[in-house]
């Protein structure tokens, strides 16, 4: 593919069968036929309702005021977009319980920055690949020494530093198409720190403990990457380095997975 999302870099160094299956032969897996209240979409739901806190919150407003508007937004999210009852109460309480933490911890960061980018895309071009990624981060901030911050909304657990130096690249890529000036609203701007907020747990924040010199190289690793991928000898690999022999790829029965080992050595074919 000549273009990528952020997000699709961390399955294509994992399950690169993934990417191929899904963005070169255009399939994917069929919605079920029963659908349920599942972890993605509580992960869109979440991130809606923090997206319309942060785009409604007025210049001057108490803890008590944003807690109360942040549990308004929730329950009225929730009523239009969750149609079973039993989870619409489950995900308000798991919200509620949290609310007060995540609305104090929003007044220390407003007073340290102002959200400029909320869910807004960024393009990069990499001209000598012939290649675009693309990106919709869920915040930056304009710090107040005119940096920029970076901010990841988490339903479930955030990813230790391990696997984003190795695996989980999107903030550092981000950051690194922050740099460059991929989003108008920012202009090209050093990143001063990427930062992961959980929306689910005891809403705990995490700063990415990485030094910034490492967002210029996964930047290097990145564009050598894509042109090892752009390379036709280069095939795509099925579940190349998922995190768990238990994991679960959505093309698992596409690469006929059982038939064959992990510990099996990957032989290159020419479907054309």
């Amino acid at each position: 593919p000549r273009e990528l999302p952020v997000t699709a870099i961390k399955t294509l160094i994992r399950d690169p069968y993934a990417v191929y299956a899904g963005r070169i032969l255009r399939l994917r897996p069929l919605d079920p036929l029963r659908p349920e209240p599942d972890p993605r979409l509580r992960g869109q739901v979440l991130h809606l309702i923090v997206e319309r806190f942060l785009k409604t919150r007025p210049e001057v407003e108490s803890v008590e005021a944003a807690e109360a508007r942040l549990l308004a937004i929730a329950e009225e999210v929730l009523a239009a977009e969750i149609p079973w009852p039993s989870a619409q109460r489950l995900w308000l309480a798991r919200i509620r319980r949290i609310a007060r933490r995540l609305v104090e911890d929003e007044a220390r960061r407003q007073a340290e920055g102002t959200p400029v980018v909320i869910e807004t895309r960024g393009i990069q071009a990499l001209p000598d690949l012939g290649f675009i990624l693309t990106a919709k981060p869920d915040r930056i901030d304009i710090c107040t020494d005119g940096r920029a911050h970076l901010f990841d909304y988490k339903s479930g657990l955030p990813p230790s530093d391990k696997e984003v130096r190795y695996y989980d690249k999107q903030l550092l890529l981000e950051a690194a198409m922050i740099e460059r000036g991929a989003f108008p609203a920012l202009g090209p701007r050093e990143v001063a720190a990427m930062t992961y907020i959980r929306l689910g747990g005891a809403g705990e924040t995490r700063d990415l403990a990485i030094p910034r010199e490492e967002v210029a190289e996964s930047w290097e690793k990145f564009t050598r990457l894509i042109a090892r991928y752009l390379d036709p000898k280069t095939g795509y690999t099925a579940r190349r380095a998922l995190r768990s022999t238990r994991d679960v790829s959505d093309y698992d029965q596409l690469s006929r997975f059982g038939e064959w080992q992990l510990s099996d050595r990957a032989e290159p074919e020419d479907l054309a």
